[in-house]
């Protein structure tokens, strides 16, 4: 079977998040060591030297790519068939100069990171600046836009920036990429759904309700073509960017249907543990199944509650509905709590629920009584 280049890149991100490592020569290294051997700080960000995305000419192909569910036992998102042409293309095109930015952008991608959940966002909204400016401070697009989340002055200004002859905020990261979050919060309030986001971040959030009214959607394939040409690509590049960066699709290449549809209804809860990376880098996670209760896993393993919750939203509304499980997420000195208690907090949780049912069953048959009382009054 003939492998795409696609399908080979894709696949060799799938084995770097294994940890698949390789021989070269007498050494054994992983394969990420192979991609990127640098990992800088944030302490000095210098602008980022020019890099150029160098065209090539693209590749036919990957007609039935992620048709259905991507790469043998992956649970990541599928691409949706509409995109498949665009994101073969610009793979095509943009990959070898994307892996290097992987490399050279990793401390200014570390600092988005850290900002864009600050403001409880999706990380990879970083992609935006990598097709906006390429991470450059100083990029200036042909309608006046500045720095590398290329904010307009307009915009920038109400988002909270100074710009003027003197001070462009625009071009600092720190500022630039808290304003650019507090935007991309603005218009997903409005829209919900993170494609019309992306396209709204690049023509305005007009031209996007124009393209629904016209094609009476809300669901970014089907309106795709009532957006103007730039702001179409603009969220097609995007998926390519994340596929690109990430080895697959995720939360911000899905519309709304689709979100739905992959994460479920009660699957959203992942994406809003509002941690920090540090913190996601030093807790543990396990899917766990049964009635367990918040407050009794908080008691166990020392936590208080709001801390728990902040690691664990919407936990006790999660394992109250159908779905058959919730990944816990813990500090890893919290979850050896867990897993050595874990009998004792499923017993007490299920004794809560118990009480709580017979508390409103006597509550309601009190109610029953007194209604009855009244009536026989009358």
């Amino acid at each position: 079977m003939k492998i795409t280049a696609m399908k080979k890149f894709l696949l060799v991100n799938l084995l770097s998040l294994m940890g698949v490592t390789f021989t070269m020569g007498q050494k054994t290294v992983a394969l990420e060591t192979i991609i990127s051997t640098k990992d800088t700080g944030l302490e000095t960000l210098a602008a980022p030297a020019q890099h150029k995305l160098a065209p090539a000419a693209p590749k036919k192909g990957f007609k039935d790519l992620f048709e259905n569910e991507g790469l043998a036992g992956s649970t990541a998102p599928r691409l949706n068939p509409r995109a498949v042409s665009f994101v073969e293309d610009y793979i095509d095109r943009h990959e070898k100069d994307l892996i290097e930015m992987k490399d050279w952008g990793r401390p200014y991608f570390n600092l988005m990171d850290g900002i864009l959940v600050s403001h409880h966002l999706p990380k990879e909204l970083k992609y935006l600046a990598v097709i906006e400016s390429q991470l450059h401070p100083g990029a200036i697009s042909w309608a006046g836009a500045v720095g590398p989340w290329q904010l307009m002055p307009g915009t920038a200004r109400i988002l909270g920036l100074k710009v003027s002859r003197r001070v462009d905020e625009r071009t600092n990261y720190i500022k630039s990429t808290h304003a650019a979050a507090r935007y991309l919060n603005d218009l997903y309030a409005q829209f919900g759904d993170w494609l019309l986001v992306i396209a709204a971040y690049n023509g305005g959030p007009g031209h996007v309700l124009k393209a629904i009214r016209k094609s009476g959607s809300r669901n970014f394939w089907d309106l795709q073509y009532y957006l103007p040409a730039e702001s179409r690509n603009h969220v097609k590049k995007f998926i390519g960017t994340h596929y690109i960066f990430e080895g697959q699709g995720g939360l911000t290449t899905l519309t709304k249907s689709e979100t739905t549809e992959h994460y479920g209804e009660n699957g959203l809860y992942v994406f809003h543990r509002q941690l920090s990376q540090e913190e996601l880098n030093n807790a543990k996670g396990q899917t766990i199944s049964g009635k367990y209760h918040s407050l009794v896993i908080a008691k166990y393993v020392m936590m208080d509650i709001t801390e728990f919750n902040r690691y664990n939203p919407d936990f006790d509304k999660v394992m109250g509905s159908s779905t058959t499980g919730y990944e816990l997420k813990l500090p890893a000195d919290k979850m050896e709590l867990f897993n050595a208690n874990k009998y004792q907090i499923l017993n007490e949780s299920i004794q809560i629920l118990l009480n709580s049912t017979v508390s409103i069953t006597n509550n309601n048959a009190k109610d029953s009584a007194l209604v009855n009382k009244v009536v026989a009054k009358k």
